[in-house]
């Protein structure tokens, strides 16, 4: 059964797989079966079938880079609906679409310039502390407070639908990812930035590689992501000059009068 869509699909196969392997745990755990389980992947099907890495082939998000977010970014603060100001916040904090879509009052400390998300909104299940830049707390300080979601959606008690912020965002550029913010972040901050690798993977909620490390190392480098993220949101409102000599005569001071 898994054969003909493994290779085609294989991410709807290997959820199919696991699901059809809780399902035949269930039965034995009941005694309406009994013997192994022929749908466990480890130790069984492993050596039936492909991994899925050499079927799969990896596709990352299409990002948008850097140095062209300051332009994005003024494109977007002319859009006036509730998801372009959550897409603008995604980017500021460069957060995940489910995280700041689903964002809550009570996760938002404006005093202390906090945005506290629980373990069970994270995607690696332990609960992650974004410093909010000033322009970040001028979104949240400029929004009505209508339920308990801070972008509230079309419905009373509802989130921002995740796609939306995709749709405001392809009226503008259809040829990147909402995802791929995280990248265009990441990318600037090894490239323009001289803050250390563990302080710009901590800002991404990254989990630490290293079990030593991990083991080690118990703060979250809060106050280091603070200025790292202050000077991403400065970077993404800073017009900078374009290429070419007339942008140029702007900027530089002629060291000989005119004759």
């Amino acid at each position: 059964m898994l054969e003909p869509v493994w290779k085609a699909t294989p991410e709807t196969a290997t959820r199919l797989r696991g699901r059809i392997e809780s399902v035949l745990d269930w039965a034995k755990v009941r005694g309406y079966r009994d013997g192994e389980n022929p749908a466990r992947w480890r130790g069984h099907l492993d050596h039936l079938l492909p991994a899925r890495s050499k079927v799969q082939k990896v596709e990352h998000f299409a990002a948008m880079p850097y140095a062209e977010i300051d332009d994005f970014m003024l494109q977007l603060r002319k859009q006036p609906d509730t998801a372009a100001r959550a897409l603008e916040f995604l980017i500021l904090t460069a957060a995940r679409s489910s995280e700041a879509a689903g964002a809550r009052w009570d996760e938002i400390d404006l005093a202390a310039a906090t945005w506290s998300v629980p373990g069970k909104r994270m995607k690696a299940g332990a609960a992650h502390r974004v410093p909010l830049s000033p322009h970040a707390l001028a979104i949240l300080n400029n929004l009505p407070r209508l339920d308990e979601f801070v972008f509230s959606g079309r419905f009373p008690g509802c989130p921002v639908n995740i796609s939306s912020l995709s749709n405001v965002l392809h009226r503008i550029r259809s040829d990147v990812t909402v995802h791929g913010f995280r990248s265009s972040f990441r990318d600037w901050a090894a490239e323009q930035t001289s803050f250390p690798n563990e302080v710009c993977e901590a800002a991404l909620a990254h989990a630490i590689e290293s079990k030593v490390e991990a083991a080690y190392r118990r703060g979250d480098l809060f106050e280091k992501r603070r200025r790292l993220m202050e000077a991403w949101a400065v970077y993404c409102s800073k017009p900078r000059p374009k290429s070419g000599r007339q942008d140029l005569l702007g900027i530089v001071t002629p060291i000989r009068g005119a004759s």
